[in-house]
């Protein structure tokens, strides 16, 4: 994605576009395992932007054995996936979405034309 740099923070890997964060890896908090209880994944999760909330509930309605929340993320426009069940194709379109969720307008015109 243009303009997109990753970093390292807590060992953990984050995409940032005009250092606006979009997708970082977000592994569950102990507090976060215990209140999900048997709902808790133990693999890989990736955190990631939305639009907006009624876009997360959109994802958390449309396939909950990808994507989850937690009560951490509360009316906040991200959506928690779990990486070892979301297709290739459905993991870029989330990181694509996150993307032009956080990225400057101008640079956003400027992906959209060039995508047409």
């Amino acid at each position: 994605m243009p303009e997109t740099s990753e970093r390292l923070s807590r060992d953990r890997c984050q995409w940032r576009v005009k250092d606006k964060l979009f997708v970082w890896e977000r592994p569950l908090r102990r507090g976060e395992v215990e209140t999900l209880g048997d709902r808790a994944p133990d693999g890989p999760i990736v955190g990631a932007r939305v639009e907006h909330l009624g876009a997360k509930e959109a994802l958390l309605a449309d396939d909950p054995q990808v994507f989850f929340t937690t009560p951490h993320f509360d009316g906040y426009p991200a959506i928690l996936a779990r990486l070892e069940r979301i297709s290739v194709e459905d993991l870029d379109e989330l990181v694509t979405e996150a993307w032009l969720a956080r990225a400057p307008k101008r640079l956003v015109e400027a992906y959209l034309k060039e995508m047409d």
